[in-house]
């Protein structure tokens, strides 16, 4: 298969259903969990959950690297805006993320400079441009965009560009999976693995959950055809008795991954000891840092920030949500006090977040097969 048609056609759609209920057994309830943000939008989007037995549940997990990153982060990279020599630049889907004292867009509103940029070249740009401010550029994503990141960073020490400096935010997937793992309430049966950060890393990192976990992991891509293929492997493993990885993203992702994009990573990035994630609290080993190598261009190396740590608002249920342990529409503020316009939580803000997708795609009717295919 090549193209995008073929991989929302009915027909085949349909044959994947009934695959999957002939091997569901209705004895058993299967917890299965989409890692990434991506998948869940694209379940949502697709109406694929109305194509599943009953017993087949899909559990939403914290691939959305927007939702994860705690308010404490985002004063401490929007304190930096107090200068009127600084340029804030980050992604479109940070800016109406609330920190304590309002988003991104809000402070562009109270006169900060805030810029929306789409890569962290443009960042770059901002600052050739700019000679006479600061850009600092709020990085955020998991091992997905560190390598654009880290590829600028070099650019910047090879230019010698002196007013720019990353925020670095990046986080890195396999440390949240164990977080996920090692929670008392949480069972799980499989695992839908991350197709875009798997582009980087590949598959091999996963092996550890099927041989010391004995959970399966199915790397999928994220058309509906993709998931729900993805979903009738893992179901064939748990009916024979296996826990292997396998790559269903195989027109993507290469078993070991990206080496020139990991050797970048390797050279300007190393792990932090340890980063607080929304919902999951302190992660050992979690995130990236700057090295002190390329210190001129690490925003937390050149500047004094805060390092505030604030509590997301009592209502809000957002670490649940990210958890697996409650349904978006089981949050108190879901779809009343929190929505798109009016966010309360980072869940609601983010296109991958699955607050977000459940709101947008959740409050009609099922979705039919036909229909989907034309979306």
């Amino acid at each position: 298969m090549k193209y995008v048609d073929e991989f929302r056609a009915p027909e085949l759609i349909s044959k994947a259903g009934e695959e999957i209920r002939r091997l569901a057994d209705p004895k058993h309830h299967y917890r299965i969990m989409e890692v990434c943000g991506g998948h869940t939008h694209a379940i949502y989007r697709f109406g694929l959950k109305d194509l599943l037995p009953e017993n087949v549940e899909l559990i939403h997990g914290p691939g959305c690297p927007v939702c994860v990153l705690p308010m404490g982060r985002i004063d401490d990279g929007l304190s930096l805006t107090a200068n009127p020599e600084f340029i804030f630049a980050a992604f479109g889907d940070m800016m109406r993320v609330p920190g304590t004292h309002g988003s991104p867009l809000e402070y562009k509103a109270r006169g900060m400079d805030v810029r929306i940029v789409y890569s962290p070249a443009d960042a770059l740009k901002l600052a050739r441009l700019n000679p006479q401010k600061h850009v600092v550029f709020f990085a955020i994503g998991f091992e997905t965009t560190a390598p654009s990141t880290a590829l600028t960073i070099i650019r910047a020490r090879a230019e010698g560009l002196p007013n720019f400096s990353v925020f670095c935010n990046h986080v890195t997937i396999i440390p949240a999976i164990r977080a996920i793992l090692d929670s008392p309430d949480m069972r799980l049966d499989g695992f839908v693995g991350p197709g875009h950060v798997s582009t980087v890393i590949g598959c091999r990192p996963y092996e550890w959950i099927a041989k010391d976990q004995g959970k399966p992991v199915v790397v999928s891509g994220f058309e509906p055809l993709d998931i729900l293929q993805s979903i009738v492997m893992l179901l064939r493993q748990l009916r024979g008795g296996q826990a292997i990885v396998e790559n269903q993203y195989k027109r993507v992702v290469p078993w070991e991954g990206n080496p020139a994009a990991l050797r970048a990573m390797a050279e300007v990035f190393e792990l932090r000891p340890y980063f607080e994630w929304r919902g999951l609290g302190f992660i050992s080993q979690s995130a990236l840092k700057i090295r002190s190598a390329y210190g001129e261009w690490d925003s937390e190396q050149r500047f004094t920030v805060p390092g505030v740590r604030v509590t997301d608002p009592k209502a809000a249920q957002c670490g649940e949500v990210l958890k697996g342990v409650l349904k978006p529409s089981q949050c108190k503020l879901f779809g009343r006090e929190c929505t798109p316009e009016q966010p309360v939580g980072a869940l609601m803000v983010s296109s991958e977040g699955s607050c977000a997708a459940h709101y947008n795609y959740s409050q009609h009717r099922p979705i039919t097969i036909d229909a989907a295919a034309s979306l």
